[in-house]
């Protein structure tokens, strides 16, 4: 098959390398998918950079834990009537060597998630990594049934995500941008009420939709934001952090304290198994009636993948994918 790999870490156009591997078989109790779209996430090019100074996890690592594709043929234990099924993938690098930028990727059965005959390969190929965190952000503590959401980076992966959910969810969702050039980007229908951090006093301006303060905070930075979620948070609040930039992160405990916040911390690899399928069925129940939509920003060949790799790295809006020929 042809693949992308690298058996170091390092800079994307020096470790990674495209070429043919042996086709990967099933084992008991898996599929393998024929790849068509893989998704590119910050989780693959830290690993791919060794970030955090995390080594090697296998000597040969084919990136991406995300993708869309057909299941071509199954393993023991796995109803024969899965193949020709179409499926979004999730976790196929996690705690696994090789992943989806490959031609054919294996996974566990339950990690190849039926895909609906009328949702696209780049909807379910951007479901995994982002939509599952954005899930357990937003119901890990409950439903949000009429509850003020307050989701910071609104229009990133992740929180664009969340802010649909909790909206299908039945939440007011109020969102936050980096700038006031931003705001003309947010979805009225999905966002009641978006706020730019860059104005004078983005807690006054949430508090005047949420006087009371909101019920659930999801956090994209933590380090950056923890004054503010303490101004805005109800009591009993939420905060549920899937990033921060400061390593060492701190907070104004006391007040937090006193209004008996809880803080939840996200690392989505790591998900309790059944929080996963739970997120699984919610995102393909919600994206099948229209709820969930992604922004597509740059689609990328995999001889390509490198570009697709340093185009994450350097951030901006739209989710990234590789195409994979066959």
């Amino acid at each position: 098959m042809l693949a992308s790999w690298y058996d170091r870490q390092g800079p994307a156009a020096e470790v990674l390398r495209v070429g043919e591997l042996p086709d990967p078989e099933p084992g008991p109790g898996e599929v393998r998918v024929r790849v068509t779209v893989s998704g590119v996430n910050p989780g693959d090019t830290k690993k791919r950079r060794g970030w955090l100074g995390s080594a090697m996890p296998y000597p040969r690592v084919i990136p991406h834990s995300d993708a869309a594709g057909v299941v071509d043929a199954v393993g023991d234990g796995v109803d024969g009537r899965r193949v020709g099924q179409r499926v979004w993938v999730y976790g196929a690098q996690s705690y696994r060597a090789f992943g989806t930028a490959a031609q054919y990727t294996v996974v566990p059965d339950r990690q190849a998630v039926p895909l609906p005959g009328h949702l696209s390969d780049e909807l379910g190929a951007s479901l995994g990594i982002p939509g599952i965190t954005a899930h357990r952000s937003v119901f890990a503590d409950g439903p949000v049934d009429g509850r003020l959401v307050l989701v910071h980076g609104v229009l990133g992966g992740v929180g664009s995500l969340a802010a649909q959910l909790a909206r299908w969810g039945g939440a007011i969702v109020i969102g936050t941008v980096r700038r006031g050039s931003d705001l003309d980007h947010v979805d009225p229908a999905v966002v009641s009420h978006a706020v730019a951090l860059d104005a004078g006093d983005p807690a006054t301006a949430i508090r005047s939709y949420a006087p009371d303060g909101v019920h659930r905070i999801v956090e994209v930075s933590l380090s950056a934001n923890a004054d503010l979620d303490n101004a805005v948070a109800a009591l009993d609040a939420v905060i549920a952090a899937y990033g921060t930039h400061a390593d060492r992160t701190e907070l104004p405990f006391w007040p937090l304290l006193f209004n008996n916040v809880t803080l939840r911390l996200l690392g989505s690899d790591d998900f309790p198994d059944e929080a996963k399928r739970q997120a699984a069925r919610d995102l393909t129940a919600a994206a099948a009636v229209g709820a969930l939509t992604v922004d597509v920003g740059d689609r990328y060949a995999l001889q390509d993948i490198a570009e697709a790799h340093d185009r994450v790295d350097a951030g901006g809006r739209g989710r990234v994918l590789v195409t994979v020929p066959h």
